[in-house]
């Protein structure tokens, strides 16, 4: 079974690929394009957060049809030593809340959630029903998997959206509060006011395994709700595991999942913040530059997609390094003080570095002083290959 064939077809509903689908909208409206989601909804179950500073103008356009969390008044991070209040203004979008701002901005014929996509080339795709869907350009915007090909650790976290009896207190995003035990892990708790008896609390490691003891966190985060006097129920809860990569071969990773004449975007393409997994000025810069080279051309559209994907992975070589300090150097229990000294630089580099935008500057001022891992152990880290990210 045949259908009428599209110009684009986006596989993979999640961030990459809805913020693509809108961008082509609004960008290339005559291009005609469809959505293919193996869920019922967009987005999974996830929250994407920013600070208001790392969109530019067309950026923040891009968001604007999408309900989302905002707080005027800066954030915070907690350390042992020392605390900060920051003024950048931050942001968060519930998968949820994608999911319903796709459906409203987009043709319905453009949506097809519940395609199970079974094959994929240059021509086109075919869906788990058998269903043949020709396209002049395909983009594979599915969820990136464990590779042999790349070297790191991981980021191991469960969130809960939780309402309090009471008021909770917690005026503006926390992003790290590292107060809390380190279990072998650099963990911090992450917080979010959603208004002021609603609260998202998310409990996050970094961590040499991609292990995640989903009743363990959520008694710590439990245990953490106590300490502060919270009385709460749960509203809802997600958990996620994202490698933090810090070396690899980028050219045999990418090999490993291409399909030739197909786009390789989003996550799987390696469009990532290697060290941070911070993922939204990625992803809307990656959707406004590839709808416009569509606009232009849609048969270059690979080897362009294929180009940034190579100049990503060149330009974020710094935060690769600076993750294998913190996975091979840092004594485990200790990682926390990497983190701790880098909150104690300006924030304008802070905003920055999030947004992997380090100027040449920013990554010596990272680098000066007195180091916060022994230097014998950075050495070592810095000639080690590291630890292959597969799970199992």
């Amino acid at each position: 079974m045949t259908s009428t064939g599209l110009d684009v077809a986006i596989v993979g509903g999640g961030l990459a690929g809805g913020l693509l689908a809108i961008a082509l909208r609004r960008k290339a409206s005559e291009l005609s394009f469809g959505l293919f989601e193996a869920g019922e909804s967009f987005g999974g179950n996830h929250r994407w957060s920013w600070f208001e500073g790392d969109l530019d103008a067309d950026g923040t356009a891009l968001l604007d049809g999408f309900d989302k969390a905002q707080w005027p008044g800066g954030n915070e991070v907690r350390f042992p030593a020392h605390n900060r209040r920051l003024n950048s203004d931050y942001r968060s979008l519930d998968s949820r809340d994608f999911d319903a701002g796709l459906r409203r901005e987009l043709p319905q014929k453009a949506i097809r959630t519940g395609s199970r996509v079974m094959g994929i080339d240059e021509a086109g795709i075919t869906l788990e029903n058998g269903e043949r869907i020709a396209a002049k350009v395909v983009i594979d915007c599915r969820e990136a998997g464990p590779s042999e090909h790349l070297t790191g650790g991981w980021q191991v976290f469960l969130g809960q959206h939780l309402r309090t009896s009471s008021p909770h207190g917690i005026e503006r995003p926390v992003i790290m509060d590292a107060t809390v035990e380190q279990p072998g892990a650099y963990r911090f708790v992450y917080l979010l006011p959603l208004g002021p008896d609603e609260i998202f609390v998310e409990d996050t490691y970094y961590a040499d395994s991609p292990a995640l003891d989903a009743p363990l966190l959520r008694d710590r985060i439990a245990a953490y709700a106590k300490e502060k006097g919270w009385q709460a129920e749960l509203v809802h809860e997600e958990t996620g595991v994202l490698p933090v990569i810090t070396g690899g071969d980028f050219a045999a990773y990418r090999a490993s999942l291409e399909t030739p004449g197909v786009a390789l975007a989003g996550a799987r393409g390696g469009f990532v913040h290697p060290l941070t997994s911070y993922t939204m000025p990625i992803a809307v810069e990656n959707a406004l530059a590839i709808a416009d080279a569509a606009a232009r051309e849609l048969s270059g559209l690979p080897a362009f997609v294929e180009a940034r994907a190579h100049e990503h992975w060149r330009r974020t070589a710094y935060y690769r390094m600076l993750g294998k300090m913190l996975f091979q150097a840092a004594i485990p229990e200790e990682r926390y003080r990497v983190f701790e000294r880098f909150y104690r630089l300006p924030e304008p580099l802070i905003e920055r570095f999030y947004a992997a935008r380090s100027s040449r500057l920013d990554k010596m001022r990272i680098l000066t002083g007195k180091p916060p891992v022994p230097v014998t152990r950075a050495v070592k880290a810095l000639l080690g290959k590291g630890a292959p990210l597969v799970q199992g």
